[in-house]
Order: structure tokens, then C-alpha cells, then sequence
């Protein structure tokens, strides 16, 4: 359905009820849509980037992922108001255009492919990582043996590429229970050799909750890394234009979120801290294999590194799926280049996924450049670039809100709770971490490479509408 559509819908229930007709085969069904949502968050910013985070903070870092998380379910909510008024692949830029104006939809689209294309640099940064606990071989090798392999998985049909996220994603799941209900056998049985040591006053009883250098101050600087760990949550906005039956399936993806959080950040947390004391935790090593190297189990270790390896891994295949379509809303909307709106006969943006690969060897690069560092330049990068989805998405539902409330566009069959309250106070939240990210050193980078982007952005977008005044309106371009 095209933005010309919508606009003429805006008088009656059409517009919230109409299918997407995008070129894109709905191959994507519930079980695969549900474990993609939980899959999803699943990934480098908790099994690598938690390390760090506990070194910073301590027990404390528990209470930062709680409270990201509530903001994230919010996120979640006013994604979902928005993907039932209309459910299309190109959600974000889609309804940025729609609601904020064209350049905002200009901008949320390249900004959200540039946030994919880096997270794709950092997950086989992570990948290449996980590698040197059993070969010790160059981190850039490995970065390009997974780039290849993936961009290759991304040629397959999207029902394909649902069932192999389908498998990534039930790994994941399942590894992180397993180690939940071992370090509980450990808490209750005593077994292994953290069995004698191993208490749940470790929380407390070893400098405080907010043990960091800093107390409370270490625990809100490390809300960068914690909100780096839930990105890609929104991907199933992402997947609404391939959806089988989108209407009830995406409600009860994002009706997980509260308690996939509960379970495998805060959960997990709470029971490897128990068992491991925090202070023996360092940045740039996995948390989970060092609990289980601690614990004496050192398969289990080696086990623990090939799911954190799938997981990495899961999250760069899910990075190029979602930037060749996401260059394809953008083509469609004269906001890049035409041939990036062709489809392969399997309805996949071949073109736009090609390019985006490609993009991604940058990734090797950094590794061979800076093997030590890459991890941490790349963090910062992604985060500033995927918290602006975020905040598009908040701003998104207030306006349709307030218009849905007027009678301007038909109300949504999902609305977010408490109204554009909440949202305005998530957006609140995003933004203290943005001022938090300014104050620390690590991640100031990030903020230094966001003004240089926008200008970029700001460029662009002139010679664009000079060139194309009809990718300066409203209009989606067929």
C-alpha cells in the first residue's frame, strides 16, 4: 500500500485494515514471528557486552537492565499501536514520513540501515571473538568466513529465513534456561566447585548492591551498554510486511517482552552473580563462559561459547535482512537508488542485501585494524544509531494518537497503555542515557560521529529534493 493510499484511507477504518502489498511474500508465520521477537534482544549486548557492565557496576547492573526494560516495553507498545493501524516493512521510515514529515522519514530510514550495517559489523566482531576460545586465529579471518556465509543465508526465501532465526533464536532460549536451572542446582544441591562458595548474598555482601567505583553513578553509566543489549527488539516491526496474519501475531510477539526480560536479562543476572562473585568478572569476556569455567564445567564453557557464537551470529543475519529492505522502502519513496526496489523471484531485495553485505566488510577491517578495540568503537556507534528508531517510534505514536483521539484517523486495535503519557516519559529516559553516553569517555565517540551523520543526512536529503522534489512529498513513488 502506497503513502498516496493511506493518505486518502485517513477518513475510515481502511487504513488500519488494509493489507500491504509491497511485492514481499507473507511467508513469515507465528512460531517463526514469535521466536524472532524473542530471539531478537538475544544477542552480543548480554552475552559479550554484560561482562563489561558487571566489572562497572556489580550486583547493581540488574536493577539497569529492570528498568530499560520497562522503557523498552513501552517502546514495544507504541510500535504495536502503530503496526496495527498499518503493518508495513518499512514501519519506522513509513511512519516517520507519515507523521514528522518526509526528511524524517529520509533520515529514519538510512539511520536505521546504518544501524544494522554497524550492528552487523558487531556481531561478527563478537563472532570473531568467541572463535579464540578454542583456535587462536586472527579475529578479521573469521569476521569475513561469517560475512560471506551469512550474506549467502540472506539469498534463500524469507520462509527460509524465518525457520533458520526460528532455530538460532530456540538455542538461544534454551541455553540461557539451561543455565538458569544449573546455577539454581548449584544454589539449592551445592554441586561443582562453586557449589561450597556460591550464595545469593553475593548481591550484597561483597561492597553493596551498588558496589561500582562510583556507586549508583558506575550503575547509570553502564545504561549505555544495558540499552546497546535490548536493541533489535523492534525488528518485528521490521517483519510486519511478510507477516502471515500480522494483525494477531504481532500483538503477541510484543506482549513477550516483559517477560523474556524477566527471565533471560534479570534472571540470568541475578543467578550467574549468585554463583560467581562479580568481582571476578572482566570487560571483553563473556560472562557466561567465564560463570561456567569458574563453575568447573568446562564443557559446559565450551557449549555456552558455541550458543554465544549462534547468537552473534543470529543477530547478523537478522541485520542483513533487515537493511535490504529497509534501502527498499527508501528507493520506493525516490529517497534512494531505484534499482534498489527490485525483487528476486523469491521476493527477496537481493540488491539492497548485496549492498548492505558488502557494507558490512567494513567490519573485517576494524578487526584487522584494531582486534583489541573493534568491539567497543562499533557499541557506540550502534547505539546512538538504534536508539533514534526508538525515540521515531515514541514520537510516531504520540502524534497518531492524538490524532486517533480527534477522530482524525481510525483508533488503533492495540493501543499502548496510558496514553502518549508513558511515551513522553520513555522518551525522557532515552534521552538522560544520551547525556550519560556525552559523559563517558567510551561512548562520547558515538555523540561526536552523530552531528557529522546528520550533516551528511542534512546534504543529501538538498540534492535530493532538488533533483527529486517528488521524494520531498508525501507521495510514495510505484
Amino acid at each position: 500500500m502506497t503513502s498516496v493510499q493511506v493518505d486518502e484511507q485517513h477518513d475510515g477504518n481502511e487504513a488500519a485494515q488494509a493489507e500491504t502489498d509491497e511485492g514481499y511474500k507473507r511467508g513469515l508465520g507465528a512460531r517463526q514471528i514469535q521466536m524472532i521477537a524473542i530471539g531478537g534482544a538475544i544477542g552480543t549486548g548480554l552475552f559479550l557486552g554484560a561482562g563489561k557492565g558487571i566489572s562497572k557496576a556489580g550486583p547493581s547492573l540488574i536493577l539497569a537492565y529492570a528498568v530499560a526494560g520497562v522503557v523498552i516495553f513501552c517502546i514495544m507498545r507504541a510500535l504495536g499501536e502503530l503496526l496495527m493501524y498499518r503493518p508495513v516493512s518499512g514501519s519506522f521510515s513509513e511512519y516517520a514520513r507519515e507523521f514528522i514529515g518526509p526528511f524524517a522519514g529520509f533520515a529514519t530510514g538510512w539511520t536505521y540501515w546504518l544501524f544494522w550495517v554497524i550492528t552487523g559489523m558487531t556481531e561478527v566482531t563478537a563472532a570473531a571473538t568467541y572463535m579464540t576460545f578454542w583456535w587462536d586465529i586472527p579475529q578479521w579471518v573469521s569476521a569475513l568466513v561469517f560475512t560471506v556465509i551469512l550474506y549467502g543465508a540472506n539469498l534463500i526465501s524469507v520462509k527460509l529465513f524465518g525457520e533458520l532465526e526460528f532455530w538460532f533464536s530456540t538455542v538461544k532460549v534454551t541455553a540461557i534456561i539451561g543455565m538458569i536451572l544449573i546455577c539454581a542446582g548449584i544454589l539449592t544441591i551445592g554441586f561443582s566447585d562453586a557449589g561450597d562458595t556460591a550464595s545469593i548474598t553475593h548481591l550484597w555482601d561483597i561492597g553493596g548492591f551498588f558496589a561500582g567505583e562510583n556507586g549508583i553513578g558506575s550503575t547509570l553509566m553502564t545504561l549505555q551498554m544495558v540499552m546497546f543489549a535490548f536493541l533489535a527488539v523492534e525488528l518485528v516491526g521490521v517483519t510486519a510486511g511478510e507477516a502471515k496474519d500480522a494483525k494477531k501475531v504481532l500483538p503477541k510477539a510484543i506482549n513477550t517482552v516483559p517477560w523474556r526480560i524477566a527471565v533471560f536479562y534479570v534472571g540470568a543476572l541475578i543467578m550467574i552473580l549468585s554463583v560467581v562473585p562479580w568481582t571476578s568478572f572482566k570487560a571483553g569476556e563473556s560472562p557466561f563462559v567465564h560463570a561456567f569455567d569458574k563453575m568447573g564445567l568446562g564443557v559446559g564453557a565450551a557449549i555456552v561459547n558455541f550458543v554465544v557464537l549462534t547468537a552473534a551470529l543470529s543477530s547478523c543475519n537478522s541485520g542483513m535482512y533487515s537493511t535490504g529492505r529497509m534501502l527498499r522502502d527508501l528507493a520506493q519513496n525516490g529517497q534512494g537508488p531505484n534499482f534498489f526496489t527490485k525483487l528476486s523471484k523469491n521476493g527477496l531485495p537481493v540488491i539492497g542485501t548485496t549492498f548492505s553485505a558488502a557494507m558490512m566488510l567494513v567490519g573485517v577491517w576494524i578487526n584487522y585494524q584494531w582486534p583489541g578495540e573493534a568491539f567497543n568503537y562499533v557499541v557506540s556507534f550502534a547505539t546512538i544509531s538504534g536508539m533514534w528508531a526508538w525515540i521515531i517510534i515514541l514520537i510516531c505514536q504520540i502524534r497518531y494518537r492524538l490524532k486517533s483521539d480527534r477522530g482524525e484517523l481510525p483508533k488503533s486495535e492495540f493501543r499502548a497503555p496510558w496514553g502518549v503519557w508513558v511515551s513522553g516519559l520513555a522518551l525522557a529516559f532515552i534521552f538522560m542515557v544520551i547525556v550519560l553516553m556525552g559523559i563517558d569517555p567510551d561512548a562520547r565517540v558515538s555523540l561526536y560521529a552523530a552531528p557529522v551523520w546528520a550533516a551528511i543526512l542534512g546534504v543529501a536529503y538538498f540534492f535530493l529534493k532538488k533533483r527529486n522534489p517528488e521524494s520531498a512529498s508525501f507521495a510514495k513513488r510505484n
